[in-house]
């Protein structure tokens, strides 16, 4: 594959390119690889669009050096006829990847398709993968399985597997936290040792071979491989592929006193893996940026939109730990919270950046105006308000006498506050929230909100400051890390006290994991809450916890309904 370069961070930081731009030459495809080639970590498509599609894929030299020549071969489902078919001829410049954009395919069609890695002594065959192009014009449903935080420490990914058995899936929507940068003395890093999962690196990754390395280990799982194997992918980025509460110039978990270096560059060589390693399609051939937000167009039923509320446009994030940190008296807890809240509140925060809102409010605007029913946000975090409710009060003494967690102590006085309690999602950029809420109503979208991040799942009905509701939203839980569930104990209510002190949370399972399954027709938006029993053993039970759905009503969208 082509190599790419890097170039500072552009003066426009807010456009969010990190230029790596091809610039170099491909290297030049030879006769045969002399050395041994493995396909070790499965196959892949995704960006799927009615006429093409991205597949990828890794070759593993096990021995010998070199670049590497690549056949790739789709066919129609049951066909042995090519429909395409290209090589592509990767190097260690790309970490031995491979993509190839599949074109001239039929729009609304099931296809197969492999790979064939030519050795000096024979070629090498992949795996078979499953895929399918988006319909162009039709009525039928979509069935979209949505799903985020997948932290190979914390356990399985059962999950994933039960995914790969959905039938009938046009396409998984992964929000992202796909991998976890921490090492083995970090967040999961306990409960891997007694699963014997440790992360690869052991060490949090900072530099490209840690990023690559961590992407290799992830694909290595055979749940994950299955589900990629499965149906196309339409990805998107949240901060763990980068590193913990990221924003445009910095991150919580970025520390340059500590010799990770410049932020820029360090996002910029995460983004640089991500592209390797994912079934993503650039933007703009050979270069490599923040700015992937991209529309995806299922007939007339739904165009989902795939946003970056992480890299590009994102406003530096406040957390209520390091805003209360030292406040000792009531009147200096006032004080910070009171300043803190103003500070939430301007205008100019922004989760998307000026570009991405415009753009955003052109596709909303394009899509209802091209007669699709639904507008889709597959967007990292939770829109809805969102607050705790007062545990000083509904904790009995031997439910506070259970809790364990340091940090859960400390959160039980700030829940008396009644403030909203995760500045890091939607509710700590009201404005840019209401500002999306404008372009809904200007152009009567039916808003469907992707979420993912919190680990626990939701079903919400959003509405603007006016109380007016502009749309509903369907928060996934995670694949294996921990919800809020595992860390307060003694509480088996605990979503249900929380649904019950904000109004826009209908359903809330701060325990489960799993995955969404969203169906959409030109009628209905229909979430179902797929469960599995544990993480902890190859063994478990798939279950739903719970189905929700919401219908058009008059240039908008009804109240979520129990299924």
């Amino acid at each position: 594959m082509v190599q790419v370069t890097r170039r500072r961070l552009l003066g426009g930081a807010a456009l969010g390119s990190l230029g790596l731009a091809a610039c170099q030459t491909a290297p030049k495809a030879a006769a045969g690889f002399s050395g041994e080639l493995a396909f070790l970590h499965g196959v892949a498509s995704g960006d799927p669009l009615p006429g093409s599609i991205i597949l990828w894929t890794r070759v593993t030299p096990l021995s010998g050096s070199g670049p590497v020549t690549v056949a790739w071969d789709i066919f129609e489902a049951g066909s042995e006829t090519p429909a395409a078919s290209g090589e592509v001829v990767t190097s260690e410049a790309a970490d031995y990847t491979v993509k190839a954009d599949a074109t001239g395919l039929k729009a609304g069609t099931a296809y197969t398709y492999r790979f064939k890695a030519k050795a000096a002594d024979g070629d090498v065959l992949s795996p078979e993968g499953r895929t399918r192009t988006p319909s162009a014009d039709t009525t039928a449903p979509v069935k979209l399985a949505v799903a985020s935080c997948a932290n190979w420490q914390f356990g399985l990914f059962n999950a994933y597997r039960e995914m790969a058995s959905e039938p009938g899936l046009d396409a998984v929507v992964h929000l992202g936290d796909y991998m976890y940068e921490y090492g083995t003395d970090g967040y999961g890093g306990d409960v891997a040792q007694k699963l014997g999962r440790p992360h690869d690196p052991p060490t949090e990754i900072v530099s490209l071979s840690d990023y690559r390395r961590r992407h290799a280990q992830y694909k290595t799982d055979p749940d994950l491989q299955a589900a990629h194997a499965a149906a196309p992918w339409i990805c998107t980025w949240d901060d763990h592929e980068s590193a913990n509460d990221s924003y445009r110039t910095g991150a919580e978990n970025h520390n340059p006193d500590k010799g990770e270096g410049e932020w820029s560059d360090r996002k910029m060589r995460a983004l640089q893996a991500y592209f390797e390693w994912m079934p993503i399609r650039e933007p703009k051939s050979g270069e490599i940026t923040s700015a992937v937000w991209r529309t995806f167009r299922f007939g007339n039923v739904a165009t989902v939109h795939a946003l970056d509320t992480r890299l590009t446009g994102r406003s530096e994030t406040f957390g209520w730990g390091d805003a209360l940190a030292g406040a000792s008296t009531q009147e200096e807890i006032g004080a910070r919270v009171m300043a803190t809240m103003q500070r939430v509140a301007d205008p100019a925060r922004t989760m998307l950046g000026a570009e991405q809102e415009a753009w955003l409010a052109a596709e909303l605007k394009a899509s209802v105006q091209s007669g699709a029913a639904w507008q889709v946000l597959a967007n990292q975090v939770i829109m809805a308000k969102n607050k705790l409710p007062d545990f000083t009060k509904i904790m009995t003494e031997e439910q506070k006498a259970a809790q364990e967690r340091p940090e859960v102590l400390a959160m039980l006085p700030f829940t008396a506050l009644g403030l909203p309690w995760n500045l890091d999602a939607w509710d700590g950029y009201p404005a840019a929230r209401e500002r999306l809420y404008a372009s809904v109503a200007e152009t009567g979208a039916a808003l469907v909100t992707l979420a993912g991040d919190t680990h626990t799942a939701y079903a919400n009905e959003l509405h603007d400051a006016g109380g007016i509701r502009r749309g509903v939203e369907f928060g996934c839980t995670s694949i294996s890390s921990p919800g809020m569930g595992e860390y307060v104990k003694a509480m088996p209510d605990l979503g249900a006290q929380i649904a019950d002190v904000n109004p826009e949370i209908v359903w809330h399972d701060p325990f489960s994991h799993g995955y969404t399954l969203v169906t959409l027709t030109r009628e209905s938006a229909r979430a179902d809450f797929r469960t599995v029993s544990t993480i902890y053993s190859p063994d478990y039970t798939p279950g739903t916890a719970a189905s929700f759905a919401a219908a058009i009503d008059k240039g908008g969208v009804t109240q979520l309904s129990p299924v």
